[in-house]
């Protein structure tokens, strides 16, 4: 500021001593005179400089001000305070096509931030829940109130689990929202891969009444993948289909090949998986693959859909969610390139 307001009194001396030789108090400098012997080149040069240095001094009291309200928006934005950011936009064309800019990169800022904070209060409580069960379970039996049986560790083991899978999932989150999720791609035989990931599931959904149904259309072609990766979207999808369907309910894995318009861009092998519980809320549908989105009465993470999309989408693939029309389940259905 010091430094602009000493260059314009600085450039109004230049005028002001141009000016005194064009008048003739220095001399005529040997330039042409006019009848009054006044150096007419000098005149001109005092008078254009006196122009100049008034455009000068109007554009800096113009932009004095714009650019101060940046400053102090800037170091506002440094100390992390994003949200009362919206510095009113003046001044030149260019200055406020700036400051419009940085509004915008505020609010961004501001919603990330928020986003970071609702994600921690999220995951701090998923990882809660079951710590807490864990907790309880063990002063229980510990307390004699509940007895050291197969049963009860059993309740214990399967909240290790749901432990070990939320912390794979944010493992997984976490790589594929800073580009850094590894594909080690194979030709994997699908089917194969299927009946391997169904076959892990049986237990659990016999324990709770619920049949895996499952077809597989002959011939599927190999599909280049990393296959621990399709591993973890199938543990996903039967998972929630399990969880989500009730006692005599069926979950159904439908896998086939899929053939594009255009023939040059190769088969697609195609996977839906359809539970019997009552699939997505109609308000639901286009956000279910958002993090932390989930029916109100579910015991899951909210990221399963999440990851899923993520690690489709990172092999090529495309996915999509609605409800079975047959039996209003939901039902995901993706594909990856053969």
């Amino acid at each position: 500021m010091l430094i602009a307001v000493a260059f314009v009194l600085g450039w109004m001396v230049v005028v002001a001593i141009i000016t005194a030789a064009a008048t003739g108090t220095f001399g005529d400098l040997g330039l042409p005179a006019d009848g009054e012997d006044r150096p007419r080149g000098l005149v001109v040069i005092g008078a254009a400089t006196l122009v100049v240095g008034a455009a000068t001094a109007v554009a800096y009291r113009r932009a004095r001000g714009p650019v101060g309200d940046l400053l102090r928006a800037a170091e506002q934005v440094a100390t992390g305070d994003y949200g009362a950011v919206d510095v009113e936009a003046r001044g030149p064309r260019d200055l406020r096509l700036l400051t419009v800019t940085f509004n915008d990169m505020a609010a961004r800022l501001a919603a990330d931030e928020e986003e970071r904070r609702r994600f921690l209060a999220d995951i701090t409580h998923e990882l809660r829940n079951p710590l807490a069960v864990l907790q309880s379970q063990i002063e229980a039996q510990m307390d004699g109130v509940h007895p050291r049986d197969d049963d009860h560790l059993a309740s214990l083991l399967d909240e290790t689990r749901r432990l070990g899978h939320l912390v794979d999932d944010l493992h997984t989150l976490a790589l594929a929202e800073a580009g850094r999720l590894v594909l080690r791609r194979e030709a994997v035989a699908f089917g194969a891969l299927v009946d391997e990931v169904v076959e892990r599931h049986e237990a659990q959904a016999a324990r709770r009444g619920i049949a895996l149904r499952v077809s597989i259309a002959p011939e599927l072609p190999d599909v280049s993948a990393d296959s621990a990766r399709i591993r973890q979207v199938f543990d996903n999808l039967l998972t929630n289909a399990i969880r989500h369907t009730p006692a005599g309910g069926e979950v159904v894995v439908a896998v086939s090949t899929l053939f594009g318009p255009d023939a040059a861009d190769g088969p697609m092998v195609q996977c839906r998986v359809t539970d019997a519980g009552p699939g997505f809320r109609e308000d639901q549908l286009g956000l279910v693959f958002e993090r932390f989105t989930r029916a109100g009465d579910s015991r899951g993470s909210g990221l399963g859909l999440s990851i899923v999309r993520d690690l489709v989408r990172a092999h090529g693939g495309l996915i999509d969610a609605s409800n079975d029309p047959t039996t209003g389940g939901a039902s995901v259905n993706f594909s990856l390139p053969a």
